[in-house]
C-alpha cells in the first residue's frame, strides 16, 4: 500500500508540473508575416513560386493543450489541400493512458487528434513555405518518426518533444519541452528569428 501511495503521489506532483506549463489561457498569438529561418533566403526567393508549406501549430484543449504540425500544399487562395497531421498522444480516447503516462511511457498514435484542423481550438501557429525539394525532405523526416512508434511520456517525450524533433531537422533551434503548447510555439518561431506566415486556415474542398 505504501508503495502504490507513493506512486499516485508522485503521478499527482507530475500532473501538477506538466499542466501548469500546458494548459491553454492566454489569447491566441498570430506570427506576422516574412520568410527566413533555417532556409535564410533561398526560402524567402521561393516563397512566390512555391506551394509547399509545414505550419508549427498548438490549441487548446480541457486541461492539456497539444502542439503538432500541418502540413502539405496550398491553393492559388492559400487555402490547405487535404492537410495532414503529425502529432504525438496516448493512443486512446480514455483519460486513464495520460494519467499513466506521468508515471511510465504509454503507447501513442503520431496522427490527427480531435480539434487539430479547427481554428477555434488554435493557440499558437507559425508556417513556414518551402520548395518541394525541402518539403519532401521534411515530409520523409516526418514519415520515418511516426514508424519508429514512439512511446507518450508526460515528461520525458511528450508532443512538443515530437514537434521539436520535427524542428531540429529543418535546421531550427528548439524551445524547452516542457512549456506549454502554446508557449513552446511562439518561443519556437521567435527563437528562430520570428519569421513565417500564418494564413487562411479554411481547408480547400
Amino acid at each position: 500500500m505504501i508503495l502504490v501511495s507513493s506512486r499516485l503521489l508522485f503521478a499527482a506532483f507530475l500532473a501538477i508540473i506538466v499542466a501548469a506549463c500546458q494548459t491553454g489561457g492566454d489569447t491566441q498569438t498570430r506570427p506576422d508575416g516574412g520568410n527566413g529561418g533555417a532556409a535564410g533566403s533561398a526560402q524567402q526567393n521561393q516563397v512566390t513560386n512555391s506551394r509547399y508549406f509545414i505550419e508549427y501549430r498548438s490549441r487548446y484543449a480541457l486541461s492539456y493543450g497539444h502542439s503538432y504540425v500541418i502540413f502539405g500544399r496550398l491553393d492559388q487562395s492559400g487555402r490547405m489541400i487535404n492537410p495532414e497531421v503529425a502529432g504525438l498522444h496516448p493512443a486512446s480516447d480514455s483519460a486513464a493512458p495520460y494519467v499513466l503516462g506521468h508515471v511510465m511511457p504509454v503507447p501513442a498514435e503520431t496522427g490527427e487528434s480531435d480539434g487539430d484542423l479547427e481554428d477555434e481550438y488554435r493557440s499558437a501557429s507559425w508556417r513556414v513555405m518551402l520548395s518541394e525539394a525541402e518539403y519532401r525532405k521534411v515530409v520523409a523526416f516526418i514519415r520515418n518518426l511516426q514508424a519508429s512508434s514512439p512511446m507518450w511520456h508526460a515528461a520525458l517525450y511528450n508532443c512538443n518533444a515530437f514537434v521539436a524533433d520535427i524542428a531540429r531537422s529543418m535546421g531550427y533551434k528548439t524551445p524547452f519541452i516542457w512549456l506549454r503548447p502554446q508557449q513552446f510555439i511562439i518561443q519556437l518561431r521567435e527563437m528562430n528569428g520570428g519569421t513565417g506566415y500564418t494564413g487562411p486556415l479554411e481547408t480547400a474542398q
